[in-house]
C-alpha cells in the first residue's frame, strides 16, 4: 500500500527542489556591481540638481520640480511592469517584418529581469527619494510664506508626495498590466532612436 504523502513530506520536497534551483542559478555579480554603480551616480545627479536647483528657484517651481520627480518614478515603474509582464511573440513577429522597436523590444523582454530592476529600483527608487528630500526642502520655504508650524507643514508636505507617489504607482501598475505590450513597444520604438541591439 502506497504510504500517503503528509504536508511535512510535500514542504520537505519543496525545500530540495528550491536548493537545486538555486545552485543552477549563480548571482550575475557583474550586472549587481554594474546596477549599484548606476544607482550610485543617478541618484548623486538628481541629488545634486535637486539641492542645488530647488532652494535657489521660487517655490512654485520647486513645487513643479517634485511632481516631475514623482511623475518620473510612476512612468518608469508602468514601464518596468509592461516589460515584465508584457507577452513576446507579437513582437517576433513585428520584427520579421522590420517594424521599428520591434527588436529593442525583444531584446527588453529577453532581459526583463534587469530592465524592471532599473526602471523600478533604480529610477523609480530613486525619484522617491529625491522627491522626498526635495519636499523637505519646499516645506522649510512654505513655512516661511505660510504663517503654521514648520513641523506641520512639513509633515503636511511628506505626507501629499507619499500619497501622490503611491496612489500614482497603483494607477500605473493596473494601466501597465492592462496596455503591457502598447506601452513596452512604445517605450522600444523611443529607445530605439537612440541604441540598436547587436544580432
Amino acid at each position: 500500500m502506497k504510504k500517503r504523502r503528509t504536508v511535512k513530506d510535500e514542504i520537505k520536497s519543496l525545500n530540495i527542489q528550491t536548493k537545486k534551483i538555486r545552485k543552477k542559478k549563480q548571482v550575475p555579480w557583474k550586472w549587481v556591481i554594474t546596477i549599484t554603480a548606476l544607482a550610485f551616480f543617478i541618484s548623486f545627479g538628481f541629488s545634486f540638481a535637486s539641492e542645488t536647483v530647488i532652494p535657489n528657484v521660487p517655490t512654485v517651481f520647486g513645487v513643479i520640480l517634485v511632481f516631475a520627480f514623482i511623475s518620473i518614478g510612476i512612468l518608469f515603474d508602468m514601464i518596468g511592469v509592461a516589460v515584465a509582464s508584457a507577452d513576446e511573440k507579437p513582437f517576433h513577429s513585428m520584427n520579421s517584418r522590420k517594424v521599428k522597436g520591434a527588436d529593442v523590444a525583444v531584446k527588453f523582454k529577453k532581459n526583463a529581469a534587469k530592465v524592471s530592476t532599473f526602471c523600478n529600483d533604480v529610477i523609480g527608487d530613486i525619484c522617491g527619494v529625491i522627491s522626498g528630500s526635495a519636499g523637505a526642502i519646499i516645506a522649510v520655504s512654505l513655512s516661511e510664506l505660510i504663517p503654521l508650524d514648520r513641523f506641520f507643514i512639513t509633515l503636511l508636505v511628506m505626507a501629499i508626495i507619499s500619497a501622490l507617489t503611491i496612489g500614482g504607482k497603483a494607477m500605473g501598475k493596473n494601466f501597465a498590466m492592462n496596455k503591457s505590450n502598447l506601452i513596452l513597444f512604445e517605450f522600444a520604438r523611443f529607445i530605439s532612436y537612440f541604441y540598436k541591439p547587436k544580432k
